[in-house]
């Protein structure tokens, strides 16, 4: 069943992959003098499809979810439109896809390097032969273990004070919507994609899965961030995360503080925070952002930034604040020896 659907949507991307290339992009790249690009160029092409139906999937069930049972109401989408720019970029998957096939001659020397010395090499899709080597069951697999990683990437985001500041623009979003996922900076994404990729090729993820697994991932975050009043029961929460679930990892004081200890970390599977003692089930609608952006007597509250090239230039410049008042705790006679984190 899951091979036939995969079988299916893989043809008829496929089929628009081939037609778009011959009618339009072809003659472009010919007429620019980019014949050279043009077998990456039709890989990459694949991928821009895969992402631009997720999107128009992702609008078309979710914005009516947060018309009609809105976890907040808001007066006015001031600040969220800046969240659909990111997501175009993001969910084109262009970052993922470069790293992927870039990093996949290096891999496939490497693997012939480990055969040609008789060492055995990761392959998870034969860890019990007639079972695992089931696609489904390959594909769980992968999906789970990729899920894994990205729960501790995500959590050393919050213990990592530079890491931090590059990811607290996804946190200082205080108008969660369908969009928000993607709201990352593009340093944190370029790092994610090389990381993700990695992985997925060290594990033997074939490329046509690769970008499954990325779209099904996307799509689902995307859901968690929605503005939907939903969690899915006290099984369903604990089998995957929800926008209840994950919501209250956004919520100002109770998810995330900077490098201090949060919750909620998981991407798809609340597991590892079951496992992890990082979780919390507390359904309880909380306003979400940053600490530091809410004013505090007559002092206003920190900006982050209301634009793209804005948000990317401040956390950078938070980075170099940060990195300037470690150094001076750390000078001789300075009383103070600060952890790493802060950092």
């Amino acid at each position: 069943m899951f091979h036939s659907i995969f079988s299916l949507f893989d043809t008829i991307v496929s089929t628009a992959q081939t037609w778009l290339y011959i009618d339009v992009v072809q003659p472009f790249l010919f007429k620019v003098g980019l014949m050279g690009y043009d077998e990456d160029t039709y890989d990459a092409l694949y991928w821009v499809i895969v992402g631009v139906v997720e999107v128009l999937v992702m609008y078309a069930i979710l914005r009516p979810l947060e018309a009609l049972r809105p976890a907040e109401k808001w007066q006015n989408r001031k600040g969220v439109r800046v969240d659909a720019l990111y997501t175009w970029i993001v969910k084109l998957g262009i970052l993922n896809l470069f790293f992927f096939f870039t990093f996949q001659p290096f891999f496939d020397s490497f693997q012939s390097w480990l055969r040609l010395h008789n060492i055995a090499n990761i392959e998870l899709d034969n860890l019990w032969p007639g079972v695992t080597s089931q696609p489904i069951v390959a594909f769980v697999i992968y999906l789970i273990v990729l899920d894994f990683v990205g729960y501790w990437y995500h959590r050393m985001e919050h213990r990592i004070g530079i890491w931090w500041e590059l990811h607290a623009v996804h946190h200082s979003q205080q108008k969660m919507s369908l969009w928000s996922d993607d709201r990352n900076h593009l340093l944190d994404g370029v790092m994610q994609a090389g990381v993700f990729a990695t992985v997925a090729l060290v594990i033997g993820v074939q490329p046509s899965q690769f970008v499954v697994l990325v779209a099904i991932t996307n799509l689902m975050q995307s859901v968690q961030h929605a503005n939907i009043r939903l969690h899915f029961g006290w099984l369903g929460e604990r089998l995957l995360v929800s926008p209840t679930f994950h919501r209250r990892h956004h919520a100002i004081g109770y998810g995330h503080e900077g490098t201090t200890y949060g919750c909620n970390f998981g991407v798809l599977l609340p597991w590892w925070d079951m496992m992890f003692r990082s979780v919390s089930w507390n359904r309880e609608l909380e306003p979400t952002g940053i600490r530091d952006q809410l004013a505090v007597a007559d002092k206003p509250g920190r900006n982050y930034g209301d634009g793209f090239f804005e948000q990317h230039w401040l956390a950078f410049k938070r980075i170099g604040e940060r990195i300037v008042s470690h150094r001076a705790t750390r000078a001789p006679g300075s009383g103070s020896d600060s952890d790493a984190t802060a950092v």
